[in-house]
């Protein structure tokens, strides 16, 4: 177990003012969220620091920091941060930083399962779960698998040790009830695991909704930019905690100071990043729903959307993403090529606009025509318009393009 960091790495009062959590709101709680205690003529938020190893005289146990891969005042500051947002009642909830998104759910799916266990998984989950579910086949897990929406992983929990929930999902934006799912599972002996990577902490608190195990891309929406790669695991068990951090320190997931830095000084926008992309997003899925051609729009704040109702009452916003289906493969391609104000890139929730042809990439079981919209925080107007403009131009093949409807360009 990791030592308790020193006092200077955790949040405390400053100049006799409480900047706690309780009762504040999240505008407030992302901007000073795991900060220090106010020094004279020091940063609000120390730099990046940057070490393979710290001076340790005498004996290890005890110390705060000894070696680089198993402990960084950096991360420290940035996992109180998190917890903060995941649990902010709950000083004694914890969090695990990891290198990737991937870092995070390797961590849990394959630290805290065994030979002959059961797990159940979403069969409509990010892709990438295909991958760790052989995995875990491999080492003699056994997984079971339903789709997220309509509550159907609750047909495969009896019996299973891990109930790995993801809601939104990715890419399909269908919405499970966490608290019900997580009684059934706790019925069963069973811990609950749920990816928020699209709600955020600010969106939807899944240790809130009675969930063991909130797991995240910070490479997403959290940090906003598109300029870090980064997880998190967080948890209110200390044996949760405790096993995912030594799996961390055994395989060598660990983020650089620099990224975990970077994001901790994106956390302060947080709030009105995802306040602003949530409006754009809705605004966006309006437009889209409106138009002949496009099919299957999805965002959880539709008012007619199948996982409205349901998101309305476990979120406190719907995200940025905004999935939809046009006629086929080629459209799709000349839509997107068409785009001014929305780049053709994979993820979501950065700040700039991004959308993809979801199918390029195999293993989703969406449509060739599906496109996954990630709205960004630009004037909503204007994503709007370039949105239609894209629509109204993509709406027939140009003669001379190839196949893809792109000219023939790879």
């Amino acid at each position: 177990m990791t030592p308790t960091p020193p006092d200077d790495t955790r949040p405390l009062t400053g100049s006799g003012l409480d900047y706690g959590p309780a009762g504040d709101g999240d505008g407030t709680r992302v901007v000073r969220a795991g900060l220090p205690s106010e020094e004279p003529y020091e940063p609000p938020l120390p730099g990046p620091v940057f070490a393979a190893h710290y001076h340790l005289p005498g004996e290890v146990e005890g110390a705060p920091y000894a070696y680089g891969r198993d402990a960084n005042p950096t991360w420290t500051r940035l996992e109180r941060a998190i917890a903060e947002l995941e649990a902010p009642e709950d000083p004694e909830a914890e969090v695990v930083v990891f290198s990737s998104g991937m870092g995070a759910i390797s961590a849990v799916l394959l630290s805290l399962t065994r030979p002959g266990q059961t797990v159940v998984l979403p069969c409509d989950g990010y892709n990438l779960l295909a991958a760790l579910r052989e995995r875990l086949e491999g080492f003699g897990v056994r997984v079971r698998t339903a789709p997220t929406g309509g509550d159907a992983q609750l047909s495969e929990v009896e019996g299973a040790n891990l109930l790995w929930l993801e809601t939104p999902s990715n890419p399909g934006l269908d919405v499970c009830d966490i608290r019900r799912l997580a009684h059934a599972a706790h019925e069963q002996g069973a811990l609950v695991a749920v990816d928020n990577t699209l709600a955020t902490p600010l969106g939807q608190r899944p240790l809130l909704l009675g969930a063991d195990i909130s797991v995240a891309s910070g490479t997403k929406a959290l940090t906003g930019h598109g300029d870090v790669l980064l997880g998190y695991v967080a948890t209110r068990s200390p044996e949760v905690a405790a096993a995912v951090r030594a799996w961390r320190k055994t395989v060598g997931a660990i983020p650089g100071p620099m990224e975990a830095w970077l994001a901790h000084r994106s956390l302060a926008t947080l709030e009105v990043r995802t306040q602003r992309q949530a409006g754009n997003a809705l605004a966006v899925a309006e437009a889209l729903a409106a138009r002949p051609e496009v099919g299957d729009v999805r965002h959880p704040g539709l008012t007619d959307d199948p996982a409205h109702a349901l998101a309305s009452h476990q979120m406190s916003r719907y995200g940025c993403v905004v999935s939809f289906t046009l006629p086929d493969q080629a459209h799709a391609n000349r839509f997107l090529a068409r785009l001014r104000l929305v780049g053709d890139a994979t993820s979501f929730g950065g700040v700039r606009s991004t959308a993809e042809r979801r199918g390029r990439w195999g293993g989703d079981p969406v449509p060739e025509g599906f496109v996954r919209l990630s709205v960004g925080v630009e004037d909503s107007a204007d994503l709007v318009r370039d949105i239609r403009r894209a629509l109204d131009a993509s709406a027939a093949p140009e003669s001379g393009t190839g196949a893809d409807g792109l000219g023939g360009a790879v």
